[in-house]
């Protein structure tokens, strides 16, 4: 039960910290303190998955290929 607790005071100090951080870090922060909540047990706040979009595909090649002379 005291490990719960010791992660539970981090992830709440992880949290005042990201108050006063830049948004890079404090976001950071904020997944730093999920993580902390978890292994505390605390279920009010899940971990999210956070999933990049995939880049747009493109129907035809760069153009910088085609520009030049046609060197081999």
């Amino acid at each position: 039960m005291e490990q719960q607790e010791f992660y539970r005071g981090l992830a709440q100090r992880v949290r005042g910290l990201a108050e006063k951080a830049d948004p890079l870090t404090r976001r950071r922060l904020q997944k730093l303190a999920e993580q902390y909540d978890i292994k505390g047990g605390n279920a009010l706040r899940p971990a999210r998955a956070v999933e990049r979009p995939l880049p747009v595909p493109r129907t035809r090649p760069a153009a910088s290929i085609f520009s030049g002379p046609g060197e081999a």
